[in-house]
């Protein structure tokens, strides 16, 4: 077990980092999951446990935070009418299936691959956030049909292998077929809710070499109930401040932080 002298301090960076994450989720609808996978990785590395199996506990365990997240938020933006049913109906088997697929690519793959993953999809996600227009558009509606069948299940997959929700990816995409932003924060949010329960179920029949303490399959109990109890309280403020403010300031401040955060993660990767 961990020295009390080191957990209480980890413990309270991690309460600071749940309600930043919650804040996140709620004001860009990017999930808490591209703030927490790096977190967690870095909090139980320097308690210790830095195995080769690290990385799919950080995964799995910013994922089940992210159930109780979106759930959260998504109703709070359903009060305020801005969910798109119709596309989270139409969307959500087939991101379910691609978080299957992800869950079982992910327990199979090392923690060196995993952060190699995170680091350069991290930083795409960067790039598109910082770089940006608003006026792009690839179609006048969500795809339909075949392009819905080819583009859904990668959602899903890309975000399990991340740990994060369907913000990251879901915003982007939807925006890009003409949904306004705010419509698109909100969908996105159910999105994570069908990426996440899923995945989460499959995770905690992973059995993990070296896990921290009180972890259960790969979901690492202590981190999740914290992280909760924080993301409850500030994911609402975070869809409050997302109806009554522009967030393209704060969103290109977030890019950089998350290109900064994948490009660290990288470095740790090669030891540079």
């Amino acid at each position: 077990m961990p020295d009390l002298s080191l957990l209480l301090p980890m413990v309270a960076l991690l309460a600071v980092i749940g309600a930043f994450a919650g804040v996140i989720a709620g004001l860009l609808g990017v999930g808490g999951g591209i703030v927490l996978v790096p977190a967690f990785f870095y909090a139980f590395t320097f308690l210790g446990f830095a195995g080769p199996q690290l990385m799919q506990v950080c995964l799995a365990t910013s994922l089940a935070t992210i159930i109780v997240t979106s759930i959260r938020t998504v109703m709070s933006h359903h009060k305020k009418g801005a969910v798109d049913w119709a596309i989270l109906r139409a969307w959500a088997p087939y991101i379910a299936a691609g978080s299957v697929v992800g869950v079982m690519t992910a327990s199979s793959l090392k923690s060196a691959t995993l952060q190699i993953i995170f680091g350069v999809v991290g930083f795409c996600v960067g790039m598109y956030m910082a770089l940006g227009k608003s006026h792009w558009r690839l179609g006048a509606e969500m795809p339909k049909g075949p392009r819905r069948l080819i583009a859904a299940p990668i959602v899903g997959f890309l975000s399990v292998l991340m740990g994060i929700g369907g913000g990251s990816f879901g915003v982007p995409l939807m925006t890009l077929y003409s949904v306004p932003i705010h419509r698109a924060v909100a969908t996105a949010a159910g999105f994570g809710v069908t990426i996440a329960v899923p995945s989460v179920l499959g995770f905690l029949l992973v059995q993990i070499n070296g896990a921290p303490p009180f972890t259960v399959g790969a979901v690492n109990l202590p981190a999740f109930g914290l992280i909760v109890a924080m993301t409850l309280v500030t994911a609402p403020l975070g869809v409050r401040l997302a109806h009554a403010m522009d967030p393209k300031p704060l969103k290109r401040v977030f890019a950089i932080f998350i290109t900064i955060v994948a490009l660290n993660m990288l470095r740790k990767v090669y030891g540079w």
